[in-house]
């Protein structure tokens, strides 16, 4: 975004450690400096809408400010969004796939992803290696290893220590598995001249069992694009039942600075600064845009994406990628972009209604038409006829949910109301619950004495 001023507030300490009133403290002192937009690459695994970063987060958007923030890195499971990505105004983003190659090392069977590192020679397709325990990677653990690819657990010594371990020993590739669970960044201290890859706690020692000295692994590089990262969290949240994320970009794979270079980074906290910059030059192309009006544009435009079996749900994916050139094209906003029914005892006869606000920012009269949904056992929808609106003009439309008697219990229901907008076709993410769905009643716990 050409001609931005960009404000660096250190929020946190070294590792990336910090409090909350420290938080907030930067989010006040942004707003005191009238920032036009926000981004917070950071969270907690909590999952509820009360706490006190998220509630910040709110405050700072009803002071006109753009709020973007990371999901949390702790998916797939469902309820797995943190705070502040909970924050009902905010623009919470999960992370999707770019166009990348992706290694897979296959053995015996089986198929584990391998995160490479940019510091490192590139794995290729249908290179075969040997596989050899190097332990934790210490001289003396390393053995045997000549033209092999060298399996490593994390600890005791530095990666880089390892991997100059491994190459000294004459190993061919190396491959570091965690030892504990979620995701790990590394970063190496030189560059190696053979391929480096990461591996989850789970699939390390999943391989280890494996591993047979006589038998050898392949290599095999498969394109992706437009995935949900396993990583990213889920929601939806508690209590509010809000869909998070509203949306998701590319957090995989990219290339981003660390102190003395550079290194591809993953995460959510990778896929915010996409929305952010987003923002901004949607920012710069209008204005006068409240930040109500720029997440709609986002959400409305976005891309929903689809798994190998089936299409991400919208506590999944939100209301999809963000596809920018279209946000910036867009002739309608419509929002909120995203639909709350709420709790319902799933007994009654149950009416809900919600009220969209549908505008036409465009430069000619446009034809607004809902897409009959099909037919259900469990709701009947209600939309409004066809509908026309000349440029500027902005309209108040309702949309009513019936909820049928005898309805499933105890679970989550989602989909997505379909508008034709012109030449457009945007879809709302919609949600509701009945009774209490198999939530987590508590996210941490702590005792002192």
């Amino acid at each position: 975004a050409p001609d931005v001023d960009i404000y660096a507030y250190r929020a946190l300490g070294p590792g990336g450690r910090g409090t909350t009133e420290q938080i907030i403290a930067a989010i006040d002192r942004a707003i005191e400096d009238q920032v036009d937009i926000l981004n917070l690459s950071l969270g907690v695994s909590i999952n509820g809408p009360d706490l006190p970063a998220s509630k910040a987060l709110d405050q700072a958007v009803k002071k006109g400010i753009i709020a973007v923030t990371s999901n949390g890195n702790s998916g797939p499971d469902i309820w797995t969004v943190g705070s502040p990505g909970t924050s009902g105004k905010a623009i919470s983003v999960g992370a999707s796939t770019p166009l990348i190659s992706i290694p897979y090392l296959e053995y015996k069977g089986e198929k584990f992803q391998l995160l490479p590192l940019a510091s490192s020679k590139k794995w290729r397709n249908g290179e075969s290696f040997f596989l050899s325990d190097g332990i934790e990677g210490k001289k003396e653990e390393i053995k045997n290893s000549h033209g092999k690819l060298v399996l490593i657990k994390r600890g005791d010594i530095t990666f880089t220590e390892k991997v100059e371990n491994a190459v000294l020993a004459g190993a061919k590739a190396v491959i570091i598995y965690n030892n504990s669970e979620g995701e790990f960044l590394v970063e190496l201290e030189k560059e190696f001249d053979i391929p480096i890859a990461l591996l989850k706690k789970n699939d390390g020692e999943r391989l280890l069992k494996l591993l047979n000295p006589k038998v050898p692994a392949k290599i095999h590089l498969e394109k992706e694009a437009d995935r949900l990262a396993d990583f990213s969290s889920r929601g939806p949240v508690t209590h509010t039942w809000d869909i998070k994320p509203d949306l998701v970009a590319p957090g995989v794979a990219i290339i981003s600075t660390v102190p003395g270079g550079y290194l591809a980074l993953q995460g959510t906290s990778m896929a915010s600064p996409h929305v952010t910059g987003a923002s901004a030059l949607l920012k710069q192309a209008h204005p006068e845009w409240t930040p109500e009006q720029i997440k709609a544009v986002l959400m409305n435009t976005s891309k929903r994406l689809k798994g190998k079996k089936r299409e991400y749900y919208p506590y999944e994916q939100g209301a999809g990628r963000i596809q920018l050139d279209k946000a910036l094209a867009t002739n309608s906003i419509i929002r909120p972009a995203s639909l709350l029914f709420g709790q319902t005892d799933g007994e009654a006869f149950l009416e809900t209604e919600k009220t969209i606000i549908v505008e036409n920012v465009g430069s000619k009269p446009l034809r607004y038409t809902f897409r009959q949904a099909k037919r259900s056992e469990l709701i009947n929808w209600h939309f409004p006829p066809p509908f026309y609106l000349n440029p500027g003009e902005t309209r108040k439309v309702p949309i009513k949910m019936e909820v049928k008697k005898d309805h499933d219990e105890n679970k989550i229901f989602h989909g997505y109301i379909e508008l034709e907008a012109g030449n457009e076709n945007i879809a709302l993410p919609y949600l509701y619950v009945t009774k209490e769905p198999d939530y987590p009643r508590i996210m941490s716990f702590v005792m002192l004495e």
